[in-house]
């Protein structure tokens, strides 16, 4: 048959409407939505990202240092290429002042940032009341102005004009911080936004010798200057002092990283959603064939091969396929364009909201490969037809084996399909195990069907004396039973909200229960020197204080391995590893072992060593970074590169919230470098206040980092990332309703047959409904148990090995998803059961003879 031939014969038979791919178009519509809303919001922040490049860094380039600010020869060989320059500092301390509304004196963590005229670069600071920054920070009634955000002040129980002080120096409250343009690229903060002059920090004891600040100079270029010529003129200047270089064109670096891991899963959630969808569309096409025999019988019977009539199929389902994808890229990318912008200036990262052509083409060729890929198995049922069909009360196909080309036709789509999500989803490792993880569920799920359906078989022969309930498992366990398709359909969507139930209920446990009872209470730091002994008798005078412990604590950064720059030991690392080689990391040094230390490889250098520095590394990340004894590390800190030997290894339990360093050098290799001293002090809730109080009176420039207010701040933003995944995950059940439902409105004919020979045969309204109602409920619940199982062994997996903790089954949730699910396929049962039971059975027979 000719090509076009085929095309009238499709297009005519199209006419007939589209009663049998309802179901085809929503499952695949919702599957390319999840994948283009994905796609579209993650590229518009992406866009944001980078069209506020400038602002969300400060500047064109920056230039970050630890412990330090540039010094004049610093500053000078920076000011010859900018046009304009500004310099920052970044610090924590404590906020203290007298509430409003106690009356008494307030303490608050707070994130401080010193600026100078010149600040910002570009971007504006907004306040409340509005008005310059410079305004606002210049003196107040004898005092040097100081803006916080509003959580801060309403914490605090201040008003405007009060009096804040900030280590040793005052300062006047003037007004609130509702904007900050480049706050985007500071990070993880555990304290709201206090910004001050730098020149009125001079005295107060925060930015001297030892005390852990952050300095960054910002430089605004001449436009069409080079950021890559730039940055090679000042490779040396880079690599020996210690400076880490950012620049517009990726200002915000983590933030960028976040937004690509998180997108990539939640792309990869949808691709779930799809293959739910695919189980409809398969459900769908086998449906549409099998109400076509006679059409296909009668086309063969008048000369058409099974080649043209396959083709004719093919083209209609290829017309259908570009109608789903062309309806979910409506909504999945066409909703975020239109509705986003409404809420872009919410987001605590900018976006930009519209069409983006990549998640629109990429979410069409995952849904076109879908859909093809499972409608090519049912739509081949075309060629199994016979003539002789259309002269028999028969529908079945002719038993054959399928034809080569179709299974090397399957097998190219699946492979295309996999090829395109390792290449789109930018992290082909977990796309790798994503799509291992679906296909052992698909399996795992169909092979847990037929064994379902087994036992219901048996189960049915034993059930005498029940015929409701030997009615109902007689049909699970039929040949035309509903339990593979309600396992497909519903089954992957709740193995996937399942899995990331078990882990959220274990991160929760794991923070909730675990973390407080072991870890400190606070955590003080900017502990100078001479402040050792007088802070450990202040808070170990404090009531309910219990052990306390004390460490040295430098920054430094790490700048080769093994002689190996960190730029080049950056490409060959483990990914996990490699947070060690961005950005500064805790130095620490110690004569003896720290208590506890368990060194896993290598020995401890004797307490008198005058030798060339060595150092003990952790073990975990050692291992992931390739090092061995015996290799170099090299540190830059406080502007000095400083060169150590690996002496040995060591575990670290960073959950356990005590003062872990990756790195320990021994004390002669730090010996004169000013550097401060970190405690954490457990204590007793009640006693925390008047730890805070005796420390802070005495210290001011100590800061005190509560560690349940850090424990919520990082829970809050877990809780986040689950919320996320849980609404991925209903898209895929969403799919997944909506499979069932068509599988149990495409069963309405046969159930009206039924329940016809039923009523012949003396049976009840009552009995055959309830014989419907058990077996949804029956296939339901086994696909919930099925779920269960196969999300509690993901979530055994992320515990186990992601987290590195115990595992705990959460049995509510658990039964929780096993009763959602029959609930589920109960009501997808009944909803298209009435109907049968309310016809007469003559009119049904009658139809059959």
């Amino acid at each position: 048959m000719r090509p076009a031939l085929a095309f009238r014969f499709a297009l005519r038979e199209m006419r007939g409407g589209l009663r049998g791919f309802r179901v085809f178009l929503l499952c695949l519509a919702l599957g390319v939505a999840a994948v283009a809303a994905v796609g579209s919001v993650k590229a518009a922040i992406e866009a944001g990202l980078a069209d506020q490049g400038r602002a969300i860094l400060g500047g064109d380039v920056e230039i970050r240092l630890t412990y330090r600010r540039a010094d004049a020869a610093e500053r000078a060989r920076v000011q010859g290429v900018a046009e304009e320059l500004s310099e920052i500092v970044d610090f924590r301390s404590m906020a203290v002042a007298t509430s409003r509304i106690s009356g008494e004196v307030e303490r608050g963590l707070a994130q401080v940032k010193g600026v100078d005229a010149a600040y910002p670069l570009y971007g504006e600071v907004g306040l409340s009341p509005t008005g310059p920054l410079s305004a606002a920070l210049a003196p107040q009634e004898g005092l040097p102005g100081l803006v916080m955000q509003q959580v801060l002040i309403d914490r605090m129980g201040l008003r405007l004009g009060d009096e804040v002080k900030l280590g040793g120096a005052r300062f006047r409250l003037t007004a609130a911080l509702t904007a900050e343009p480049d706050g985007v690229s500071a990070g993880f903060s555990l304290g709201p936004r206090v910004i001050v002059a730098t020149e009125a920090l001079e005295g107060s004891g925060l930015l001297g010798e030892g005390s852990f600040f952050e300095s960054a100079l910002r430089l605004k270029l001449p436009e069409g200057a080079s950021l890559g010529a730039l940055k090679s003129s000042l490779a040396a200047d880079i690599e020996a002092g210690g400076w880490r270089w950012r620049d517009r064109r990726d200002g915000a670096p983590g933030v960028r990283r976040f937004v690509e891991r998180i997108g990539a899963f939640l792309v990869l959630v949808g691709l779930a959603a799809l293959a739910v969808g695919g189980v409809g569309v398969a459900s769908a096409v086998r449906s549409y064939m099998a109400e076509k025999t006679e059409t296909i019988a009668t086309l063969k019977t008048i000369g058409a091969s099974g080649g043209g009539v396959f083709l004719i199929y093919l083209i209609q389902i290829g017309a259908l396929t570009s109608a789903g994808v062309l309806l979910g890229l409506a909504l999945g990318a066409g909703g975020p364009a239109l509705i986003g912008p409404l809420f872009a200036a919410a987001l605590p990262v900018p976006a930009l909201f519209g069409l983006y052509a990549a998640p629109m083409a990429e979410a069409a060729i995952y849904g076109a490969l879908t859909a093809f890929l499972f409608a090519l198995w049912p739509l081949t049922q075309v060629r199994r037809v016979r003539a002789a069909a259309l002269f028999r009360d028969s529908a079945a196909p002719a038993k054959s084996a399928r034809r080569a080309g179709d299974i090397a036709a399957l097998l190219g789509l699946l492979a295309l399909l996999i090829a395109a999500a390792l290449a789109f989803s930018g992290a082909p490792v977990l796309a790798g195990w994503f799509i291992a993880g679906i296909g052992a569920a698909l399996a795992a799920l169909w092979l847990v069907s037929k064994l379902v359906g087994r036992g219901a078989a048996k189960a049915a022969r034993a059930a005498r004396g029940r015929p409701a309930l030997r009615l109902a498992l007689a049909a699970v366990g039929g040949p035309g039973g509903e339990t593979t398709s309600a396992a497909l359909s519903l089954g992957l969507g709740l193995a996937v909200l399942a899995a990331i139930g078990q882990v959220d209920h274990n991160m929760q446990r794991l923070i909730a229960q675990q973390l407080p009872a072991e870890s400190p209470a606070y955590f003080f730091i900017d502990i100078q020197n001479a402040q050792l002994d007088g802070f450990l008798a202040a808070a170990q005078g404090a009531p309910g204080v219990g052990e306390i412990t004390t460490a040295p604590m430098l920054r430094g950064v790490v700048t080769a391995l093994a002689g190996v720059p960190a730029a080049e030991a950056r490409k060959r690392v483990a990914p996990g590893a490699r947070w060690v080689l961005n950005g500064d990391r805790g130095v620490s040094y110690a004569a003896r072992p720290p208590k506890g230390a368990a060194l896993t490889e290598g020995e401890w250098w004797p307490a008198d060593y005058a030798g060339p520095p060595l150092v003990s590394f952790s073990a975990e990340e050692g291992r992931e970074l390739g090092l061995r004894i015996g290799d170099t590390i090299s540190v830059n800190i406080l502007g000095r590169d400083l060169t150590a030997t690996i002496a040995n290894f060591r575990e670290i339990d960073w959950r356990a919230m005590g003062i872990n360093f990756l790195m320990i050098l021994d004390p002669g290799a730090m010996a004169g470098a000013p550097h401060s001293h970190i405690a954490a002090v457990h204590a007793a809730p009640e006693a925390e206040a008047p730890l805070v109080r005796a420390v802070g009176g005495a210290f001011p420039n100590v800061t005190a980092i509560r560690v349940r207010d850090a424990i919520e701040r990082v829970s809050a933003g877990l809780a986040g990332v689950a919320a996320a995944s849980r609404w991925a995950a209903a898209a895929v059940l969403a799919t997944g309703l909506v499979v069932l439902i068509g599988a149990a409105a495409a069963g309405e004919r046969a159930r009206a047959y039924e329940a016809a020979i039923l009523k012949v045969l003396g049976a009840s309204r009552a009995r055959i409904l309830a014989s419907f109602a058990l077996r949804a409920g029956l296939v339901g619940a086994a696909t919930g148990v099925a779920a269960i199982g196969f999300g509690a062994a993901a979530g055994w997996g992320v515990v186990t090995f992601v987290l590195e903790s115990d595992f705990r089954f959460d049995a509510p949730g658990a039964l929780a998803v096993v009763g959602g699910a029959a609930l589920a396929s109960l009501c997808a049962g009944l909803a298209f059961a009435w109907r049968p039971l309310s016809r007469r059975p003559a009119a049904i027979l009658k139809a059959r003879e």
